[in-house]
């Protein structure tokens, strides 16, 4: 019943199901059993506390056989009937092991946690052999912090007036077992680093080595050997100079002196509180930290408060604090439309075209969006919130050129051209503009085919006969008569097509 009690305890606790059967050596399904009529009972985690007299009437309650002990001593009878097997199973394999290949190949229907009983009963040398604890060495000052999230409860948001779901990210130093508590009500990967900023501020640095959990806000593929850290992290630990070393996958006992903390932040900084704001939580955890957490009697630092320790020995170790501070930044794998765009966050920035149907890597900060393939760096634009940023020099030069010919380039090139083509062009594009802008073009196009001093010599007859379109100067360059009367040849004349206002460019070209 006891092993029962605790199961309960570190559910209640708000410890996931997975991790309470990892920790506590038993199997899920055994966690899932006793955890079901709690649930039933209308119990949560992070409920009002139980005590262990509490947990242990309802466990009475719901599994009677646990404390009956005629059919404890039924059930141990049908294990004995296997004691041989059982002797040289356990030889070569685990207890979990042997249980499972006698109920399915015995036929023995007993449950792991009566099993296990048994097996404590006889075998006693086995089972003390396996609940032995190899003790962790001491940390020296200033070389390791665990991290991890704990989920702290619910709190009604008054602005939003709404049920919201909080988080205290925990760092502890594993030798003055100082912490820092920080709430928070997001936990994607900028929340994660802002936190990691703002410990390193309340510690006045940080230890060289940081051992979190392997979330996803961190770490983007957990490995024994080869873990894979987020850009936006890493980007963290190079600013700092220190090393992120993730804990092995499913391995609580590798950041114990993080995980052991959570129930006593939950109990004793949260619960029973009413909150104003997330940035009431943050402020009320860092005066918690220092004048609760920090100066308790901490038993494995023999009765020295966490803060004396860290005072002494650890502040001073620590790396100090960069010079410079770190620049928050979000961290994206964008692809690139067929209209050169990518898609940060709400708005939309183009890149150069020749990177269409690729996945480029985004830092977005404060300021900037930076975009880079391959580590190098492609593209800068200043951040929006919403809306499109262009710079028609990401097109190629084919696609875009009614949009790069503006009229102020028209005027600039019409007067290289000669005075007549530059009056002609300036009519074109005093009124109307938009609507006459392809003529311009085209009576500028027209040098392409024709010398500029034909040219000027055309805009000069057609402006005398006054008709200055595009129509009829190109009409004049081929049947060659700009050099003669000023009558106009008859030029057979087509009805015109208005294609309405086109709107040229974005609001924000980049320069």
């Amino acid at each position: 019943m006891i092993d029962v009690v605790e199961v309960l305890q570190h559910w209640h606790a708000g410890r996931p199901k997975a991790v309470v059967a990892d920790s506590l050596g038993i199997d899920p399904k055994s966690v899932r059993k006793y955890v079901a009529p709690a649930e039933a009972a209308g119990l949560v985690p992070g409920g009002p506390a139980l005590s262990r007299v509490e947990w242990a009437e309802l466990v009475r309650g719901w599994f009677p056989e646990l404390v009956d002990a005629q059919a404890r001593s039924r059930t141990h009878a049908q294990i004995e009937a296997h004691r041989p097997m059982i002797a040289e199973m356990r030889k070569t394999n685990t207890v979990a092991t042997v249980h499972q290949r006698l109920r399915d190949e015995a036929g023995l229907a007993v449950g792991i946690t009566a099993f296990r009983t048994y097996m404590a009963a006889a075998f006693p040398d086995e089972a003390a052999r396996d609940k032995v604890t190899v003790l962790r060495p001491e940390v020296p000052p200033g070389e390791e912090a665990q991290i991890d999230y704990g989920f702290l409860g619910h709190w009604s948001d008054p602005v939003a007036n709404r049920v919201r779901r909080v988080w205290a990210f925990v760092m502890v130093l594993a030798c003055s077992r100082h912490m820092f508590v920080r709430p928070v009500l997001s936990v994607d990967a900028r929340s994660w680093v802002a936190a990691h900023v703002a410990a390193a501020i309340f510690f006045g640095g940080l230890p060289r080595r940081l051992v979190p959990d392997n979330l996803a806000t961190g770490v983007s593929r957990a490995d024994i050997y080869d873990p894979k850290i987020n850009r936006a992290y890493g980007d963290f630990a190079a600013h700092y100079g220190v090393l992120v070393d993730p804990a092995r996958l499913r391995k609580p006992k590798d950041k114990p002196r993080v995980e052991r903390p959570m129930p006593y932040v939950r109990d004793s900084f949260w619960r029973g509180r009413d909150w104003v704001d997330e940035a009431a939580m943050q402020t009320a955890a860092l005066t918690w930290c220092m004048e609760v957490a920090g100066t308790r009697a901490h038993r494995s630092l023999e009765g020295a408060s966490p803060l004396a320790v860290f005072n002494a020995l650890e502040a001073d170790a620590l790396i100090g604090l960069p010079l410079m501070d770190f620049e928050l930044a979000g961290w994206s794998r964008p692809k690139v439309g067929v209209d050169c765009h990518i898609r940060v966050g709400k708005a939309l920035y183009s890149v150069p075209w020749r990177h269409i149907g690729f996945n480029v890597d985004v830092k977005q900060t404060e300021k900037l969006v930076e975009v880079f393939v391959d580590a190098t760096l492609v593209k800068t634009w200043a951040r929006i919130e919403r809306g499109r940023q262009t710079d028609y020099g990401d097109y190629p030069p084919e696609k875009i050129a009614f949009f790069m010919k503006t009229p102020v380039w028209c005027r600039r090139k019409a007067n290289e051209l000669g005075p007549n083509v530059a009056a002609v062009v300036a009519e074109l594009t005093a009124l109307h503009v938009l609507h006459q802008l392809r003529s311009a073009q085209g009576v500028i196009g027209l040098a392409d085919r024709y010398s500029p001093e034909r040219l000027d010599a055309a805009c000069a007859r057609a402006m005398a006969v006054g008709d200055v379109t595009y129509r009829t100067i190109k009409g004049i360059l081929a049947a060659g008569t700009e050099s003669e009367g000023t009558e106009a040849p008859t030029v057979p004349v087509a009805p015109a097509h208005l294609h309405g206002p086109v709107s040229l460019f974005s609001t924000e070209v980049a320069g």
